[in-house]
C-alpha cells in the first residue's frame, strides 16, 4: 500500500505526481544533515532554477515496521499551513525511499543565534515565544499536538536579523481524533508531568513545553536537571524550579508570573496557548529592554554542550520511566514494611 495515497479533504492530490522520480524535478544537493532513519539534502528545482527546497530522505529498510509514524507525520504536515510551520510541499516515493520536499530554513538553531548575536533582552525572548505560541495555538485549533517541542526544534527562517521562527519536527506529533494519548514519548527535561504519571494527555503538554523554552531564554540554564533520569523525572512530577539568584534578579516579575502558569503541575490550572498569548509578558510592556545577553549566552554555552539534552527520546523514556516507578514502588514498600514492624 502506497505510504502517500491518502490526501487530506479539500486539498489537491498530488497522487501522480508522487510515481514521478524525483530527480524529474529536483536536482539533489549536498547534505544538510542526518537523523537516525534519514538524510535531509538540499535540492533546486529544475522547473525555476535557483528555487531551494529541503529534502528528508527516509530509507524503506531502515524505517521497516515503523511506517506507521511516517504517514502520521505526513498527514499532520499535510494539515498544516502556518508561517512559523515549516512546510511539506511534495512527497515521492521509489523502491528503496520515501522524499519529502519541505520549506528550506536557513537561520540555524535559537540558542546558537541567540549566543552570537550582540545584544539580547527579555523582549527578544518575548517575542520569539509569542511566534511559538501563535504557531502552537494554531496546531492545538487544527487538532494537533507536537509532543516534543524544544529549543532545537525552533529554527529561524533565514540569517536575517529580523527572521521569524519556524517549528519543525513533527515525528512525534499526533491528531487528537486519532485517540486518547498516553504513550510516553518527549525529551527529558522537556516532558509534561502528566505524562511522566502515565495518564492521558493533551494540548497542554505543549503548553508546558513552552514553559520550559521561556524558562531557558531567560536564564540560559534548564529549570530541571539531574544526570539520574529517576530524580529529574521526580523533580518534574512535582514542578520543582525556582527563580535562582543571581541569574533571575533582573528578570522582571511579569515573566516569572508568565512561567509559572505555562509550568503548572495542575493540568486544569494551566494556561493554554490562547491565555499565555493574552499575558502582559506577551502582548503587553512588561518585558523589559535590559540586555542579558552576557548572562544568558554564558550559560547557554555552559548547559546546553550536553548531549542528553539533545537526544529525542521515545523508547528511553519509557524504560526510565519504568525505572523510576520500579524504584517509588520499592521504596514505598519499603516504608510500610519500616511502618508495620
Amino acid at each position: 500500500m502506497p505510504l502517500f495515497g491518502k490526501k487530506e479533504s479539500g486539498r489537491k492530490s498530488k497522487k501522480d505526481l508522487d510515481k514521478v522520480p524525483i530527480e524529474q524535478k529536483y536536482e539533489l544537493k549536498e547534505l544538510l544533515g542526518t537523523g537516525a532513519f534519514s538524510e535531509v539534502r538540499l535540492a533546486e528545482n529544475k522547473e525555476n532554477p535557483g528555487e531551494m527546497y529541503a529534502v528528508k530522505i527516509i530509507d524503506k529498510k531502515a524505517l521497516k515496521g515503523k511506517e506507521d509514524s511516517l504517514e502520521n507525520e505526513i498527514r499532520v504536515l499535510r494539515r498544516l499551513t502556518h508561517p512559523n510551520i515549516v512546510q511539506l510541499l511534495e512527497t515521492y516515493e521509489d523502491k528503496s525511499k520515501y522524499y519529502l520536499v519541505m520549506e528550506l530554513v536557513t537561520g540555524g538553531e535559537l540558542f546558537d543565534r541567540i549566543v552570537a548575536k550582540g545584544s539580547y533582552t527579555e523582549k527578544d525572548a518575548s517575542d520569539l515565544i509569542r511566534q511559538v505560541l501563535e504557531a502552537v495555538n494554531y496546531m492545538h485549533e487544527q487538532g494537533v499536538v507536537h509532543r516534543d517541542l524544544k529549543p532545537e526544534n525552533l529554527l529561524y527562517y533565514s540569517p536575517d536579523d529580523d527572521s521569524k521562527i519556524m517549528i519543525s519536527d513533527f515525528g512525534l506529533s499526533k491528531m487528537e481524533e486519532s485517540g486518547i494519548m498516553a504513550t510516553a514519548c518527549g525529551t527529558p527535561g522537556y516532558v509534561a508531568p502528566e505524562v511522566l504519571a502515565q495518564k492521558p494527555y493533551g494540548k497542554a503538554v505543549d503548553v508546558w513545553s513552552i514553559g520550559v523554552i521561556s524558562y531557558i531564554l531567560l536564564c540560559g540554564y534548564p529549570p530541571f536537571y539531574d544526570e539520574n533520569d529517576a530524580n529529574l523525572f521526580a523533580q518534574i512530577l512535582k514542578g520543582d524550579f525556582e527563580f535562582d539568584s543571581p541569574y533571575w534578579d533582573d528578570i522582571s516579575d511579569s515573566a516569572k508570573e508568565f512561567i509559572s502558569k505555562l509550568m503548572c503541575v495542575d493540568v486544569e490550572k494551566r494556561y493554554t496557548c490562547r491565555q499565555a498569548l493574552a499575558h502582559p509578558w506577551i502582548c503587553g510592556n512588561t518585558a523589559s529592554s535590559k540586555d542579558i545577553h552576557s548572562t544568558v549566552s554564558a550559560q547557554l554555552k555552559k548547559n546546553f554542550a550536553k548531549s542528553r539534552w539533545k537526544v529525542k527520546l521515545h523508547l528511553k523514556l519509557r524504560e526510565s520511566l519504568t525505572e523510576y516507578y520500579f524504584y517509588f514502588i520499592l521504596f514505598y514498600f519499603y516504608f510500610i514494611y519500616l511502618f508495620i514492624f
